[in-house]
Parts: structure tokens; sequence; C-alpha cells
């Protein structure tokens, strides 16, 4: 009886540890899938499962509508340019006033570089954006991507970091200070309103509250160190303005002239109170729904 009853015990206890190991391998993050590369040149970094997300259809802008950025434009459309051909290149960070173009520009210079790549050049360049809020799983994105014969852009927009937020060290780590390393097949490119990446207030106080205010105020900038390559966006000129309203009405077509077109723009970025490329677009799609003319597709 007593042996019958140990035998029982025991495949109760067997089969109470067989769910709980189920149940924990349920719960147990998946690793990493890689997605078909070939399946289209840009993706999405999804964090929770992680794993890439092709994007049939970017959401981009076309090179030449991209007005009053020429030095930024051809600054990073050459260093991508080189990236693609296996050359040395810089991680980017594109910082400036809003609107006025910096994801659209990382957007076109992928597309534009994969237009002008000969099939003997090797595969396309492939673009992924990691999300603001997924940036600690960014070591996660380099292993999986790091022994692929492919190249990769990592695109981050609007990239910042709060006063409580620590995870810019593992970013830091990743472009250059880890063990690793950035893979020789990634390059880094980020967009912020910021220069540096952290909030004034968050650089003030760790210099207040430091015993050596330099070192502290040191490990802070040093992110943006990291970046190579430091592209400026500045609030444009009226005449910049409306050359970017022009190139608009120019390229969809739009059946207006000048004369009637000209203050009506003026009026939409005076009731906005900015003036930049966004501001633009937005008084195009306001002026081809008034004419009744879609837009067309990048």
């Amino acid at each position: 009886m007593s042996a019958q009853l140990d035998s029982e015990t025991v495949q109760n206890t067997l089969a109470t540890l067989v769910r709980i190991a189920n149940a924990l391998e349920r719960l147990a993050p998946q690793p990493p899938s890689m997605a078909d590369l070939d399946a289209a040149d840009a993706f999405v970094w999804q964090a929770n499962p992680a794993h890439l997300e092709p994007v049939a259809r970017v959401n981009r802008v076309e090179m030449e509508l991209l007005q009053g950025i020429s030095r930024a434009r051809e600054q990073l459309l050459e260093n991508t340019r080189r990236f693609a051909h296996g050359l040395p290149a810089n991680n980017a960070l594109l910082w400036g006033a809003r609107g006025m173009g910096k994801s659209s520009l990382v957007k076109a210079a992928h597309a534009m570089v994969n237009k002008t790549l000969d099939t003997k050049d090797g595969p396309r360049l492939k673009l992924i954006e990691i999300h603001r809020e997924d940036i600690e799983t960014l070591p996660g994105l380099m292993a999986l991507v790091r022994g692929s014969h492919h190249r990769f852009i990592v695109f981050c927009d609007d990239l910042s970091f709060d006063t409580d937020d620590t995870s810019y060290k593992s970013l830091k780590a990743v472009l250059e200070g880890g063990i690793e390393g950035r893979p020789e097949n990634v390059l880094f490119y980020a967009t912020s309103n910021r220069r540096h990446l952290l909030p004034r207030d968050m650089m003030d106080n760790e210099r207040s509250t430091a015993i050596n205010p330099g070192e502290a105020i040191e490990e802070k900038v040093s992110l943006s160190d990291r970046f190579g390559l430091w592209l400026g966006f500045h609030k444009c000129s009226q005449d910049e303005y409306l050359a970017m309203v022009a190139a608009y009405i120019a390229h969809h077509n739009l059946p207006i002239e000048e004369a009637a077109w000209r203050p009506e723009a003026l009026e939409w970025a005076t009731t906005r109170g900015s003036r930049s490329g966004r501001t633009a677009y937005q008084y195009i799609q306001d002026l081809a729904g008034r004419l009744g003319v879609p837009l067309i597709a990048a």
C-alpha cells in the first residue's frame, strides 16, 4: 500500500513538474526570427515577440521634393551610397527644427541608393525602423542581422531620452562601446530635435550634483559623439518655403497659377506659426483637396 502511494505521489509530482515546465516555456520570450529579407526593402523591428515585420510600401517623399536642405541631403546620400558599396561610413544623427524633412531624407536616401545599385554590387540595402521605446532591444536586433550578407540601415525616428531614462547606455554600447561593437553590415541613423539627445536639465542636474561635474556631463554628451555624421536642420526662409510649395505643385501637376497659390501658402504658414516642409505639404494636401486632384503616390 505504501509503495503504491509512493508511486502515485511520484507520478503526480512529475505531472505537476511537466505542467510547470510547459507554462514557463510558454512565458519565456521566443528567440528572434529572421524574416525573408528578399520579401521587402524595409522592415519594422517588433520587440515582442522579436521579429522583423516586412513593409510592403514605405511612406516616403521623393528626393527632389526635399528643398532647403541641399547640403544635408548630399552628405547623407553620399554616406549611404558608400555604405551600400561596402565602403567605410558613419552613423548619422539628423537633428534640428521639426518638420524640415529629417526622417523623409533618411527614407528618400535609402530608396535612391537602392535605385542606383546594380545586381553586381551585391544585395539591395535594407532599412529597419526601430521604435524609440524598443531601443533596449537593439542588441538583440544586432545579433539577428550580424551574420547576414545583406547590409542594413537601422533607423530610429524622434530619438531622445527623458531624465530618468537609462536606455541610452544600451545605444552607446551598440554604436561603438561594446565588446562586439556595431556589425560591419549595419549603420545607425537617428533623427531628433535635440543635438545631444538628452534634456538640458538632465545634464545640468548631473553637473550640479557630481563630485567632478566635467566627468558627469561627459558621459551624457558622449552618446552624440557616437554619431560620426551630424546634420543640422534649421528653420527655412520664406523663399525656401515657397520653393517647397512650388516643387510639390509641379510634382503633383496641380492646375493653379503662382499668383493664386503664393498668398494662400504664405497665409497658411502664418496661421500655423511656422515655415517648414511639413507645413508646405499640409498646404498642398488642402489645395489638392479643394481642386479635386488626387496626389501622386511616391
